[in-house]
């Protein structure tokens, strides 16, 4: 939903910049976080114990990026310097890093979870080279 909020206002004014006006890089990191989804259920349905350990792993680290990304930017907004605008950060930003920031705990609880372990002591071993 972020980029769908303003991420920057311009200094001395109300007017705003939505996620997609403002830099490339927000709708493609809500759209690789989409796709990230969609492969973790597909994997879901797929691997053996109903979860990819790492497919997880790459959701958690993808979700730390953008959190760091969001963090990045309302630290510095990007994308005024080159146009010599004072920006502001607004209310998408910070819906990014809640947003980045949950999506990269909840990958890394998942991550955790025994389900995408394959030595559990209940686990059949099979010979090597089958």
């Amino acid at each position: 939903m972020a980029p769908f909020f303003d991420w920057v206002t311009f200094e001395g004014s109300d007017v705003g910049r939505v996620g997609y006006e403002t830099d490339s890089l927000v709708p493609f990191t809500a759209y690789l976080g989409l796709g990230l989804l969609l492969a973790m259920l597909y994997a879901r349905g797929r691997a053996r114990r109903g979860q990819h350990r790492g497919l997880t792993l790459v959701s958690m680290a993808v979700g730390l990026a953008a959190t760091v990304q969001c963090v990045a930017f309302a630290l510095n907004p990007m994308g005024g310097l080159e146009r010599g605008d004072a920006l502001n950060p607004a209310i998408g930003v910070f819906t990014g890093i809640v947003g980045a920031a949950l999506w990269s705990i909840g990958s890394g609880l998942l991550a955790k979870e025994v389900e995408g372990d394959d030595e559990r002591a209940d686990s059949v071993q099979l010979p090597r080279g089958h």
